[in-house]
């Protein structure tokens, strides 16, 4: 249940990521959101594959 939240929010995120890049946004804003989807996406695998 909760992997497919965090799946959710990473492609949010990974959406909100591109999104600041084609609006030419600050570099920093750009990593932020992708380092989140990361993070985001890294837990929902740990979650799947810890049971």
């Amino acid at each position: 249940m909760w992997s497919i939240v965090l799946m959710a929010v990473g492609g949010l995120f990974i959406g909100g990521a591109l999104s600041l890049r084609q609006q030419k946004a600050h570099i920093s804003w750009i990593i932020t959101a992708a380092a989140l989807a990361i993070v985001s996406l890294g837990a929902a695998w740990a979650l799947t594959y810890s049971n």
